[in-house]
C-alpha cells in the first residue's frame, strides 16, 4: 500500500512540475522580429521580380492599355489636391459600386470631369449621414490618398472628410493604437 501511496506522490509531482514548466514557457513574451526595411536598391530588386510574376505581368499590361491610361490620367489630376488635403468639389453620380467591388461602403462622385469611386470607413454612427447623400448633390471632400487597381475602371479615393450644404457629414476617425 506504501508503495502504491509513493508511486502516486511521485506521478503527481511529475505532472505536476511538467504543467508549471509549460504555463512558465507560455507566459515568457515572444521576441518579435522587427521587419527590416529595405535599402532602394533592394527595393528596386523586389519590384522587378514581382514584375516578372504573372500578376506584375497582368499589371504592367493594364498600365499600358487604354483603359490603365485613363485611370492613371484622372488619378493623376487630382494627386496634388490629394498631397495638400485641400477641398475637392464633386457630384455625386451614383449611390452604388461598380458590379463585383469590394471595396466596402462608396459612392461615385465626378471631380473636374472624371469619374471616381469614393470610398469610406464609417462608424456605424457616421453610416446614417453618409446614407443620406443622393445623385447630384454636390459635396466638399478632402482625402489623403488615392489609389487604383486593374479590376476597377475607376480611380478610388479614399474619404477622409465629406461637407454638403456648408455641413460635415463624415469625418474619418483615426484609428486607436497607431496609424
Amino acid at each position: 500500500m506504501k508503495k502504491i501511496i509513493y508511486a502516486l506522490l511521485l506521478s503527481l509531482a511529475v505532472v505536476s512540475g511538467l504543467l508549471f514548466a509549460n504555463c512558465e514557457i507560455k507566459n515568457e513574451s515572444p521576441k518579435k522580429s522587427i521587419p527590416k526595411t529595405l535599402s532602394v536598391t533592394e527595393r528596386k530588386a523586389e519590384l522587378k521580380k514581382w514584375e516578372s510574376t504573372p500578376d506584375g505581368i497582368k499589371h504592367k499590361k493594364w498600365k499600358v492599355s487604354p483603359r490603365g491610361k485613363k485611370v492613371l490620367a484622372s488619378a493623376a489630376k487630382i494627386r496634388n489636391d490629394i498631397s495638400t488635403f485641400t477641398n475637392m468639389e464633386a457630384v455625386i453620380t451614383s449611390l452604388s459600386l461598380p458590379p463585383g467591388s469590394r471595396l466596402g461602403f462608396g459612392v461615385m462622385v465626378r471631380i473636374n470631369g472624371d469619374d471616381y469611386i469614393l470610398r469610406f470607413e464609417p462608424e456605424k454612427s457616421q453610416l446614417q449621414q453618409l446614407h443620406s447623400l443622393k445623385v447630384n448633390d454636390k459635396i466638399i471632400l478632402k482625402s489623403h490618398s488615392v489609389s487604383y487597381a486593374p479590376k476597377y475602371s475607376y480611380p478610388i479615393v479614399s474619404g477622409d472628410y465629406v461637407e454638403r450644404d456648408s455641413k460635415v457629414i463624415y469625418k474619418r476617425v483615426a484609428r486607436k493604437g497607431g496609424c
